[in-house]
């Protein structure tokens, strides 16, 4: 179990202490679920009033709501992203692998970097560059001539096919696959013509991807998720796609090929880029969404319709269809209104 003092985490945190600054704290927990000996945060002034009941030994706080709690304190600028900060400083996520297991097997071609951990019937292919404490979990696959570099971690049963480049400080979570052939084919009088996917993939430094997700390798050039990105479960990344620094992607999103995103964009669950489109920075997508043309200005978009019950969405769908039709009409009014003047 990890421990620090309040004083430890107030100079970790440059944050303001108020109270016992001996303090000895071994986790994180919210408001309500808190007990002594763990600290937790108020984020958002709407829960101020779970303070009083809050059974933490100590919360992270603004100083605004600071002057509504008596207890002990620290007080920052930003208590979910402090809050963010001690949760790493206290994690206790078991390593994926110590050592290297005899059953793993790694070709004598491959460089290891020091202190790696490569976990059970993990297999390291030719030419792999492994950097300095690499973890890389059970039943694990890296293909051929691919680099990790160091302190990134990839979760059991994650395959890297051939060429991929993986920067440093990156998470990559069971049963992703990068580096999969990218959906490219011709058709000739209807048959597919398998086009050879001979691109690679190149991941920037502390990229975390999600279980489940797949990175498609590029046609030619490379497929590029750039520095400090974060891709959520079940994303699918096709070939050539670019992703710009700092982007977050949630579960069951789709990017199509050859699309470009920008940096600092947020794209919500299950949403869907077409293929050859550019995202400009600093947009954010709602859940949902199919985006068919490009985005050139920054802002929120959106095109999911919220649920309702199925009577009424029966009866709009209905009107919808109706919309070139009332379209016309209204127009045609407009020219006999017009006509009238």
């Amino acid at each position: 179990m990890q421990k620090v003092t309040l004083k430890e985490l107030g100079q970790q945190l440059a944050a303001k202490i108020k109270g016992d600054d001996t303090l000895v704290i071994t986790s994180v927990a919210t408001l309500e679920d808190a007990v002594q000996g763990q600290l937790s945060f108020l984020a958002n002034s709407k829960y101020r009033a779970q303070l009083e009941a809050t059974q933490a030994s100590a919360v992270l706080l603004s100083e605004k709501d600071a002057e509504c709690y008596q207890g002990n304190a620290l007080i920052v600028a930003d208590p979910y992203v402090a809050f963010a900060r001690v949760a790493q400083l206290l994690d206790t996520t078991p390593k994926q692998a110590v050592g290297i297991h005899p059953s793993a097997q790694v070709d004598p071609t491959a460089i290891i970097g020091e202190g790696v951990a490569i976990g059970a019937n993990a297999v390291i292919g030719a030419k792999v560059i492994l950097g300095e404490h690499v973890q890389i979990g059970a039943g694990c696959v890296v293909g051929e001539s691919s680099i990790i570099g160091s302190h990134t971690r990839l979760w059991a049963n994650v395959t890297i096919y051939h060429d991929v480049h993986i920067g440093q400080q990156c998470i990559v979570h069971s049963s992703t696959v990068i580096g999969s052939d990218g959906f490219g084919y011709a058709n000739e009088r209807g048959n597919w013509i398998k086009i050879p996917q001979t691109g690679g993939v190149r991941l920037g430094n502390n990229v975390e991807i999600g279980a489940c997700t797949s990175i498609d390798r590029g046609a030619l050039s490379h497929t590029e998720i750039h520095d400090g990105v974060i891709i959520d479960n079940q994303v699918q990344i096709a070939h050539n796609v670019v992703i710009g620094q700092n982007t977050a992607i949630a579960g069951g999103s789709i990017i199509a090929g050859s699309s470009t995103i920008g940096k600092y964009c947020i794209i919500g669950g299950g949403s869907a880029v077409a293929g050859h489109l550019s995202i400009a920075d600093g947009t954010h997508i709602s859940g949902g969404t199919n985006v068919t043309s490009e985005i050139r200005e920054k802002g929120i978009y959106s095109s999911a319709t919220i649920a309702m019950e199925n009577k009424l969405w029966r009866r709009n769908t209905v009107r919808f269809r109706q919309l070139d039709d009332l379209f016309n009409r209204v127009k045609q009014l407009e020219k006999s209104a017009k006509g009238d003047e």
